[in-house]
Order: C-alpha cells, then structure tokens, then sequence
C-alpha cells in the first residue's frame, strides 16, 4: 500500500468536498447542473451539498486513518464513492460530453485510490502499511 498517494488523495478530496460544500458552483456549472445565468439553484445547491459532505469525509478518513487495515478500508469507501459517482453521472447528467468528463475525473480519482491499496509495500514510506 502507498500511503503517501492515499493520504494525498485523502487531503484533495477533503478540501475539494468542503470547497463545494461551501461553494456548490464549483460543482454544478461544469456538470451542467447550474442555471444558463451561470447562478446554482437552491434545490441544486440542496442536492450537491451532501455529496461533497461524502468526498469530505471519506478524504478525512483517508488522511486520518492508521497504515494498515483502516487505511485500506477508508480507500475502499473512496474507491466505490468515486466509481459509483461515474456510474450514477455517466447516465444522469445533461450532455453526453459533460457525462464523458465526470465519468473521466471520477474513474480518475478511483484509480489513484486502486494504485495506493496496491502498490507493493516497500521502503520506509510504506513502513507500517504492510496489514
């Protein structure tokens, strides 16, 4: 396991989840989900806030978590966030190449997570990760 790419994974995804807790936008204009005026609507911003909540939290865990079984566990959770998410927004969103793009970024970001569970536990940044 390659606990620096995790914790790194962990500490993006927390701060991108709090950024659009706060500011929905950064989420909702590029998948398509704000309004032409640019503006995001409640509802919208409703819908959004929880998700970022998850990515927020799953990132905590990540940065959080001991080397070892709970590191590999808090990924895992990433991991199906992120793959769900390509899923769910490759058949949800409006326009096959907004679908494209977030299929794209969360198949991106469930690969970084795939690589640190895997990779080979070796050397001293690994130390303790051997679970």
């Amino acid at each position: 396991m390659h606990v620096g790419l995790l914790r790194t994974v962990g500490a993006t995804t927390t701060l991108y989840g709090l950024a659009v807790t706060t500011w929905p936008g950064l989420l909702a204009k590029p998948s398509g989900l704000a309004e032409a005026t640019g503006r995001t609507a409640p509802a919208t911003r409703t819908s959004l806030r929880p998700l970022a909540w998850r990515d927020a939290a799953c990132g905590l865990a990540l940065v959080l978590a001991p080397a070892g079984p709970a590191l590999r566990t808090a990924a895992c959770l990433r991991i199906a966030a992120d793959f769900g998410d390509a899923a769910l927004l490759g058949v949800t969103l409006p326009g096959r190449a907004r679908r494209r793009a977030a299929v794209a970024v969360s198949l991106g970001w469930g690969a970084l997570s795939v690589a640190g569970v895997l990779w080979p536990a070796s050397g001293r940044r690994d130390r303790g990760a051997r679970a």
